[in-house]
């Protein structure tokens, strides 16, 4: 059974891994963690290449390019950070935890999402404290934030859904602003590789497909439904789902609960794939490489049931074959 769970990454942080990012360009994967450290380990030689010491929890990290790294720290604080030169400088601030963020390639913009209920735009180019050029007031806490196409999509709290436009997204205005379908907290959103639409998961093991389009026709085909739970002890228990990641060729998609099981759909046909089951935590953050032939997993404590003991943290990288992930010819 171990053996079908990947590879364990060497020197896995010490705390909670908060998020796995993939390069565009590389096998190179990034891996943010509750202990202060953002780890940079090639995924497929398996090994640990760099480690960058934030000083305080990191709750999101993301690519700029294989040497700059963008940070988000529980303190506020916005940097950026060269391994090439092993230095790091600040980008800015927000006024609680930041909670997500995504570098805006398009734009040459970072975004940030906080717990103190505010979107706000960097231009890295500029002198810090010149170059915050977006402050947009959300109705609420920010919990995922995920891009795909043209879109910016932004989940906070009370089950709020904000979706920006990114080529006017300074001006503040949403697009659209949606409740979510699921009737529980929001855990996770990731944009479809097509740019058509989203997937939203829930603590209460529920996945929704939504779409961008509001017309009768691409509405119609927006479901939800359940993953991630089991019997135990003659009883139904449900485990949040923490984590989605699509496949960048192929558009079926994993997630990760807290139950340590990986499923694999299908959801143009609405099956399950294949199962990746018995890892020694729950899973916290997955990503497939850039082209999907590896997927990384956290397999990480995320404190559903409060403090208790639990294995330690750690990462696997797994390498996908092609009757995994790939969609199955309709009958």
């Amino acid at each position: 059974m171990a053996a079908n769970l990947g590879s364990a990454l060497p020197s896995p942080p010490a705390d909670g891994v908060s998020n796995l990012r993939f390069s565009l360009s590389s096998d190179l994967l990034l891996a943010p963690s509750w202990d202060g450290t953002v780890r940079l380990y090639d995924a497929v030689q398996s090994r640990l290449c760099e480690s960058y010491l934030h000083k305080v929890p990191v709750l999101d990290a993301t690519f700029q390019d294989d040497h700059n790294i963008f940070t988000a720290g529980l303190n506020g604080a916005v940097k950026r950070y060269n391994f090439f030169g092993r230095v790091d400088s600040e980008i800015g601030s927000h006024d609680q935890p930041v909670r997500c963020i995504e570098w805006l390639s398009q734009r040459g913009l970072i975004a940030t999402g906080s717990w103190d209920g505010t979107l706000r735009l960097w231009d890295p180019r500029l002198r810090p404290g010149q170059n915050g050029v977006g402050y947009i007031v959300l109705p609420g806490k920010v919990f995922s934030m995920a891009q795909t196409g043209t879109r910016l999509i932004v989940a906070t709290s009370a089950r709020r859904v904000q979706i920006y436009d990114l080529r006017n997204i300074e001006s503040g205005r949403a697009e659209q602003a949606r409740e979510s379908s699921l009737r529980f907290q929001t855990r996770t959103v990731r944009g479809f590789p097509n740019g058509t639409g989203y997937a939203l998961s829930s603590v209460e093991g529920r996945v929704a497909m939504e779409y961008f389009d509001m017309g009768e026709a691409a509405q119609a085909k927006k479901y939800a439904f359940k993953c991630h739970r089991r019997v135990e002890d003659g009883k139904d228990t449900v485990y949040p789902v923490n984590a989605i990641a699509f496949h960048p060729l192929y558009g079926t998609f994993a997630t990760g609960g807290c139950d340590g099981v990986i499923n694999i759909w299908d959801g143009e046909n609405k099956k399950r794939l294949s199962q990746i089951p018995g890892y020694p935590n729950g899973i916290a953050a997955l990503a497939f490489s850039r082209d999907g032939s590896h997927l990384a997993a956290a397999a990480s404590y995320t404190y559903e049931r409060g403090e208790q003991e639990h294995p330690a943290d750690s990462i696997f990288v797994r390498a996908m074959a092609d009757a995994e992930v790939k969609p199955k010819p309709r009958k």
